[in-house]
């Protein structure tokens, strides 16, 4: 472990980047306040965390979609004198035609992708700036740079994100202040988050998939860099510099070819699918 470097909060720190965030960050020595819904998870990774790198760490259960919950996570955050990291990384996904999905899943979603950000990096960011020191990232997508179908709020919320964490980075480099933030920008990564979206992860090939140790150790590296934008994995960032380069018709266009195969594949795996199970 290396010398304590103050506090790291970790939002969607259960599973996956989160508590991938958390091992990292408690190995470079921060201590940790763990925030997700499921307690039972977060005491076991605490437990693990402590006894492997020496370091405090806190479990604060709670669901960032609740006003009263998001509250209580705030009034931690301005309470810790030694906040120096904080993750953003709490984050669901919904497939779906937008209007035959639930409104108030859509609206959870910006509660937690758009509201939480805020009032989190609001709290945070104060404490911070006063003391000249502090990095804050929040964990967008890939998805943030080019809409796509059955993706509707998911793309633009991380759309929002990025353009949130920009306009932070600008602020603080014109006033000079040394705290880093930075847009995380993972394309597909092995977690439960498909899972629970019910998406077959066949429908993309294995080399695009990337572990969570990967994204976020890219992300690390990063913000050694003070790199605003981090994009994981060589394949995703040369479809960033592809979009940028693309007239926006052209990417329509072939976004609506590649969704309808997409569409047409999964019909047909359905289709099969059903086949078996009447036979």
């Amino acid at each position: 472990m290396e010398d304590h470097k103050g506090l790291a909060l970790v939002t969607g720190a259960s599973s996956g980047i989160g508590a991938v965030y958390a091992e990292r960050l408690a190995a470079r020595g921060y201590d940790l306040l763990l925030v997700a819904r499921r307690r039972d998870r977060l005491e076991t990774l605490a437990r693990e965390l402590e006894q492997k790198h020496s370091v405090r760490a806190e479990v604060l259960p709670g669901d960032l979609t609740k006003s009263a919950d998001l509250r209580k996570v705030e009034d931690r955050i301005v309470a810790a004198s030694d906040l120096a990291f904080l993750v953003n990384n709490a984050g669901f996904g919904i497939r779906g035609l937008f209007q035959a999905t639930a409104l108030d899943r859509q609206e959870q979603m910006h509660r937690l992708h758009i509201i939480a950000t805020v009032r989190l990096t609001h709290a945070a960011l104060r404490g911070m700036v006063a003391r000249r020191k502090g990095f804050i990232v929040n964990v967008s997508s890939s998805a943030a740079f080019a809409q796509s179908p059955w993706n509707t709020t998911y793309s633009a919320t991380k759309t929002w994100m990025n353009a949130f964490t920009e306009a932070l980075w600008l602020e603080l480099k014109t006033d000079g202040v040394p705290v880093k933030v930075q847009a995380l920008c993972p394309g597909f990564t092995v977690t439960e988050f498909h899972d629970v979206m019910g998406v077959d992860r066949k429908i993309v090939p294995d080399s695009w998939w990337m572990t969570s140790e990967e994204v976020v150790d890219a992300s690390l590296r990063g913000l050694d860099r003070d790199r605003l934008i981090v994009i994981p994995g060589w394949r995703y960032r040369a479809y960033y510099l592809g979009l940028m380069f693309m007239p926006n018709f052209l990417r329509r266009r072939l976004t609506v070819m590649m969704a309808r195969k997409v569409r047409n594949k999964m019909a047909g795996r359905e289709a099969a699918r059903d086949v078996r199970q009447g036979s």
